[in-house]
């Protein structure tokens, strides 16, 4: 199984959890319980600040009922859910964890006062995401994502060993709002809305995949319902993905990450942004 890794964080005071095991389970898993984000876990393995009865580790091993799990993480890492990739006086620019929402008083919105959001990721999609410091930048952002000038590249785990080379994919969907689902099909009919998304293999490990995913269009639940039509669900999607393999995988929450923003097409209020470039450098690793 391939599993996605960050790199994108910073200096800040060191706090220290201690979690006594109460399940089998995998490392990461117990983690993400916490309240960690999946990249973030994945860097603190990776720098070694997770020590299992007493033995630092860097990989997502097996922990057994009654071990003792030691965490050393940035101050703030389990409290707010986001951490700040960009900001000027127009627009903020955040790497959002998974499990936080974007709207809503709870949301980004409410832990942000003054910014407004202006794209969507879902609660358990984890990533980057711009919002809006003013009404003036709003506009101008809403405007740019409606033309679909601001590029958008996502990776994602899917079942099944794929072999994309970049081509763009086109299909159409159809909202079940009542049950918060879409339905994709290869044609279009009434009440229907295309889709268009490019995917790219960038590693293969026979179980799954790595995939980066660029949209062309932005409509609710894009890309996990369109890789699911094409074959490949996202591990851990528990709306359109596979119960039996996200099991398998011990997988709850689905593994996709916005990794790249691109801002282009944006009017005069903004203009000095054109071309600007937000990314989290990722490692690709296969678990042992």
């Amino acid at each position: 199984m391939l599993a996605i890794y960050g790199n994108l964080f910073y200096n800040v005071s060191m706090q220290k959890l201690e979690i006594e095991v109460k399940k089998k389970d995998k490392l990461l898993n117990i983690l993400s319980a916490q309240g960690f984000s999946y990249s973030y876990a994945c860097k603190l393995l990776r720098n070694k600040d997770i020590k299992v009865d007493d033995v630092r580790v860097k990989e997502n091993i097996d922990v057994f009922v009654g071990s003792f799990i030691t965490i050393f993480y940035a101050e703030g890492a389990l409290k707010e859910g986001y951490e700040i990739v960009y900001e000027d006086e127009d627009i903020i620019c955040l790497n959002k964890s998974k499990g936080i929402e974007v709207e809503g008083k709870d949301g980004l919105e409410g832990k942000i006062p003054g910014a407004k959001a202006v794209h969507r990721l879902d609660r358990n999609t984890e990533g980057l995401l711009v919002m809006a410091k003013n009404k003036f930048a709003e506009e101008e952002l809403l405007k740019a994502f409606k033309n679909h000038t601001i590029v958008k590249k996502y990776i994602a785990e899917v079942v099944g060993e794929t072999s994309f080379k970049g081509e763009i994919y086109k299909a159409y969907i159809e909202k079940d709002s009542k049950n918060s689902f879409v339905k994709v099909f290869p044609n279009d009919k009434k009440n229907r809305q295309e889709i268009i998304t490019g995917f790219k293999t960038i590693k293969s490990g026979g179980a799954t995949s790595l995939v980066e995913c660029m949209l062309f269009t932005g409509k609710t639940h894009q890309i996990r319902a369109h890789l699911a039509f094409l074959g490949h669900p996202i591990v851990g999607d528990g709306k359109y993905g596979l119960n039996a393999v996200n099991k398998k995988f011990k997988a709850k929450t689905q593994s996709l990450i916005c990794h790249y923003l691109r801002l282009e097409g944006l009017g005069v209020h903004l203009s000095h942004l054109n071309g600007k470039e937000f990314k989290l450098n990722q490692k690709y690793i296969k678990n042992q």
